[in-house]
Protein backbone atom coordinates (compact mmCIF):
# COMPACT_ATOMS: atom_id res chain seq x y z
CA UNK A 1 0.00 0.00 0.00
CA UNK A 2 0.88 3.71 -0.72
CA UNK A 3 2.05 5.80 1.87
CA UNK A 4 -0.22 9.00 2.54
CA UNK A 5 1.50 12.22 2.25
CA UNK A 6 1.12 14.81 4.25
CA UNK A 7 -0.77 16.72 1.40
CA UNK A 8 -2.87 13.99 1.32
CA UNK A 9 -4.13 13.78 5.12
CA UNK A 10 -4.69 18.28 5.06
CA UNK A 11 -6.75 17.43 2.04
CA UNK A 12 -8.58 14.61 3.52
CA UNK A 13 -8.97 16.53 6.79
CA UNK A 14 -10.62 19.82 4.97
CA UNK A 15 -12.54 16.94 3.01
CA UNK A 16 -13.90 15.49 6.18
CA UNK A 17 -14.45 18.88 7.81
CA UNK A 18 -16.72 19.84 4.67
CA UNK A 19 -18.95 16.85 5.20
CA UNK A 20 -19.65 16.64 8.76
CA UNK A 21 -19.96 20.33 8.87
CA UNK A 22 -22.64 20.29 5.91
CA UNK A 23 -24.51 17.53 7.67
CA UNK A 24 -24.51 19.43 10.83
CA UNK A 25 -25.80 22.70 8.88
CA UNK A 26 -28.29 20.06 7.29
CA UNK A 27 -29.64 18.36 10.25
CA UNK A 28 -32.42 20.65 10.74
CA UNK A 29 -34.29 19.05 7.68
CA UNK A 30 -34.70 15.47 8.25
CA UNK A 31 -33.49 13.31 5.59
CA UNK A 32 -32.20 15.93 3.28
CA UNK A 33 -28.51 16.48 3.01
CA UNK A 34 -25.59 16.29 0.52
CA UNK A 35 -23.76 13.51 2.55
CA UNK A 36 -24.62 10.78 0.15
CA UNK A 37 -22.94 13.12 -2.63
CA UNK A 38 -19.78 14.11 -0.98
CA UNK A 39 -19.23 10.96 -0.01
CA UNK A 40 -19.42 9.44 -3.78
CA UNK A 41 -17.79 12.11 -4.84
CA UNK A 42 -15.00 11.44 -2.41
CA UNK A 43 -14.86 7.80 -3.08
CA UNK A 44 -14.56 8.32 -7.25
CA UNK A 45 -11.68 10.76 -6.46
CA UNK A 46 -9.70 9.21 -3.53
CA UNK A 47 -10.34 5.54 -3.78
CA UNK A 48 -11.81 3.49 -1.28
CA UNK A 49 -8.85 3.52 1.52
CA UNK A 50 -9.28 7.11 1.41
CA UNK A 51 -12.54 7.57 1.47
CA UNK A 52 -13.08 5.12 3.86
CA UNK A 53 -11.26 6.86 6.27
CA UNK A 54 -12.97 9.78 5.53
CA UNK A 55 -16.68 8.16 5.85
CA UNK A 56 -15.35 6.61 9.38
CA UNK A 57 -13.88 9.27 10.71
CA UNK A 58 -17.09 11.56 9.77
CA UNK A 59 -19.58 8.87 11.06
CA UNK A 60 -18.02 9.47 14.81
CA UNK A 61 -17.87 12.43 15.10
CA UNK A 62 -21.65 12.85 13.81
CA UNK A 63 -22.61 10.81 16.58
CA UNK A 64 -20.24 12.21 19.37
CA UNK A 65 -21.62 15.58 18.68
CA UNK A 66 -25.43 14.02 17.67
CA UNK A 67 -25.84 13.20 21.63
CA UNK A 68 -26.52 9.78 20.17
CA UNK A 69 -23.31 7.85 20.66
CA UNK A 70 -23.96 4.22 20.84
CA UNK A 71 -21.74 1.36 19.73
CA UNK A 72 -23.96 -0.63 18.02
CA UNK A 73 -25.61 2.24 16.03
CA UNK A 74 -21.95 3.63 15.40
CA UNK A 75 -21.00 0.10 13.78
CA UNK A 76 -24.16 -0.52 11.58
CA UNK A 77 -23.66 3.24 10.31
CA UNK A 78 -20.54 3.18 9.28
CA UNK A 79 -21.10 -0.53 7.87
CA UNK A 80 -23.73 1.22 5.84
CA UNK A 81 -21.78 4.06 4.63
CA UNK A 82 -18.64 1.99 3.78
CA UNK A 83 -20.61 0.34 1.12
CA UNK A 84 -20.30 3.37 -0.92
CA UNK A 85 -16.55 3.05 -1.42
CA UNK A 86 -16.56 -0.48 -1.16
CA UNK A 87 -18.71 -0.40 -4.40
CA UNK A 88 -17.89 2.86 -6.08
CA UNK A 89 -14.34 1.47 -6.66
CA UNK A 90 -14.73 -2.35 -7.59
CA UNK A 91 -18.25 -3.19 -8.98
CA UNK A 92 -19.00 0.42 -10.32
CA UNK A 93 -15.95 1.61 -10.91
CA UNK A 94 -16.28 2.30 -14.60
CA UNK A 95 -19.85 4.18 -14.26
CA UNK A 96 -19.44 7.73 -15.21
CA UNK A 97 -22.77 8.82 -16.09
CA UNK A 98 -24.59 11.32 -13.55
CA UNK A 99 -27.89 9.96 -13.98
CA UNK A 100 -26.25 6.25 -13.17
CA UNK A 101 -24.40 8.05 -10.21
CA UNK A 102 -27.60 9.63 -8.71
CA UNK A 103 -29.08 5.74 -8.93
CA UNK A 104 -26.28 4.78 -6.97
CA UNK A 105 -26.83 7.28 -4.37
CA UNK A 106 -30.65 5.85 -4.26
CA UNK A 107 -29.15 2.40 -3.89
CA UNK A 108 -26.63 3.78 -1.18
CA UNK A 109 -29.08 5.48 0.50
CA UNK A 110 -31.57 2.24 1.06
CA UNK A 111 -28.60 0.20 1.66
CA UNK A 112 -28.02 2.74 4.40
CA UNK A 113 -31.28 2.87 5.66
CA UNK A 114 -32.09 -0.73 5.73
CA UNK A 115 -28.71 -1.93 7.44
CA UNK A 116 -29.88 0.62 10.40
CA UNK A 117 -32.95 -1.27 10.80
CA UNK A 118 -31.15 -3.65 12.82
CA UNK A 119 -29.93 -2.13 15.59
CA UNK A 120 -33.08 0.37 15.62
CA UNK A 121 -35.69 -2.59 16.16
CA UNK A 122 -32.62 -4.15 18.37
CA UNK A 123 -32.55 -1.26 20.78
CA UNK A 124 -35.62 0.06 20.55
CA UNK A 125 -37.20 -3.53 20.75
CA UNK A 126 -39.77 -2.35 17.85
CA UNK A 127 -41.96 -4.89 15.36
CA UNK A 128 -39.77 -5.02 12.33
CA UNK A 129 -43.14 -5.09 9.82
CA UNK A 130 -43.91 -1.98 11.99
CA UNK A 131 -40.55 -0.27 11.53
CA UNK A 132 -39.95 -0.82 8.10
CA UNK A 133 -43.61 0.22 7.52
CA UNK A 134 -42.98 3.65 9.14
CA UNK A 135 -39.39 4.07 7.77
CA UNK A 136 -40.58 4.02 4.03
CA UNK A 137 -40.95 7.88 3.55
CA UNK A 138 -37.83 8.65 5.35
CA UNK A 139 -36.33 6.20 3.21
CA UNK A 140 -38.09 7.58 -0.08
CA UNK A 141 -37.08 11.22 1.23
CA UNK A 142 -33.47 9.89 1.54
CA UNK A 143 -33.11 8.65 -2.00
CA UNK A 144 -35.22 11.33 -3.57
CA UNK A 145 -33.20 13.65 -2.17
CA UNK A 146 -29.66 11.82 -3.01
CA UNK A 147 -30.58 11.42 -6.20
CA UNK A 148 -31.55 14.87 -6.92
CA UNK A 149 -28.38 16.57 -5.17
CA UNK A 150 -26.23 14.37 -7.06
CA UNK A 151 -27.95 14.93 -10.38
CA UNK A 152 -27.76 18.23 -10.03
CA UNK A 153 -24.09 19.16 -7.93
CA UNK A 154 -21.89 16.17 -8.70
CA UNK A 155 -20.72 17.37 -12.08
CA UNK A 156 -19.79 20.97 -11.19
CA UNK A 157 -18.56 19.62 -7.65
CA UNK A 158 -16.39 17.48 -9.87
CA UNK A 159 -14.86 20.36 -11.83
CA UNK A 160 -13.90 22.12 -9.11
CA UNK A 161 -12.41 18.89 -7.09
CA UNK A 162 -10.18 18.15 -10.44
CA UNK A 163 -8.69 21.60 -10.13
CA UNK A 164 -8.32 22.03 -6.67
CA UNK A 165 -6.85 18.54 -6.80
CA UNK A 166 -3.33 18.58 -8.36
Amino acid sequence: MKKISVKEIALMSILTAILFILEQILSYVPFVQLSFLLMVLYSKKLGIIKSSIIISIHVFLDHLVSGYFNIIYVIFALIGLLFIPLLINTVFRKVNNVILISLLGVLFSFIYSWINIIPSCFIYEMNLKEYVLADIPFELILGASSFITILVLYKPLEKVFDRAYI
